[in-house]
């Protein structure tokens, strides 16, 4: 099975699709895996996520990496897994769920803010880390962690990430990112997802 990494290094932006309904994910999916992104998220505090992540798995499943957010229980890693999802993200740093989610085969991004936290997290077998908020720490923090986590592990900043702010979170050894409402909002078409997703892909390529 390919790694987080592998993942990241096709395209290193996690979309978060926070409150998307079943009846818009393959749209706003299509939109997404054509301009280049190859992880898709669903958290579970939107509408029916599971059958969210069912179609997306079904329909893109051999292009992209399926996953849930705002994973906080066992029952939720079985319920992921069964949907076809492979990929778990938290927003909090709880080894158990990264064990949970290993049993089932599945790659894990747990949320952290702390060392003590991502180290505890590294030991029960994650696959990444999610830095999370990002809002509340800065490149110079993720450059400290770097000088004492795996380097190549991938840390990936989550929480108010812009085109524009991409560069010095790269520079400080970020391997991607996570980016919600700056990719999809409620209520967004495929095409406003896809004129987002392409100035991200610019940003990353400038």
């Amino acid at each position: 099975m390919a790694t987080l990494k592998d993942h990241l290094d096709a395209c290193p932006l996690v979309a978060i699709l926070r409150g998307i309904s079943p009846d818009e994910a393959e749209a706003v999916g299509e939109a997404l895996v054509g301009a280049g992104l190859r992880i898709i998220e669903v958290p579970l505090n939107s509408p029916d996520p599971f059958e969210s992540i069912a179609r997306l798995a079904r329909r893109f499943g051999d292009r992209a990496l399926i996953g849930a957010g705002t994973v906080m229980t066992a029952a939720d890693i079985a319920r992921l897994a069964g949907a076809g999802g492979r990929l778990m993200v938290t927003p909090h740093a709880d080894p158990d769920l990264v064990r949970e989610a290993k049993r089932h085969g599945l790659l894990a991004l747990p949320g952290f803010f702390t060392p003590a936290e991502a180290f505890a997290l590294i030991g029960a077998g994650a696959d990444g880390l999610k830095l999370f908020p990002a809002e509340a720490a800065s490149p110079a923090v993720l450059k400290a962690l770097r000088a004492v986590l795996p380097p190549a592990l991938p840390v990936l900043p989550v929480g108010g990430v812009s085109p524009e702010t991409m560069a010095p979170w790269r520079a400080a050894g970020a391997m991607g990112f996570g980016i919600g409402s700056g990719l999809y909002r409620p209520g967004d078409d495929a095409a406003a997802v896809r004129e987002k997703a392409d100035a991200f892909i610019s940003a990353l390529k400038a």
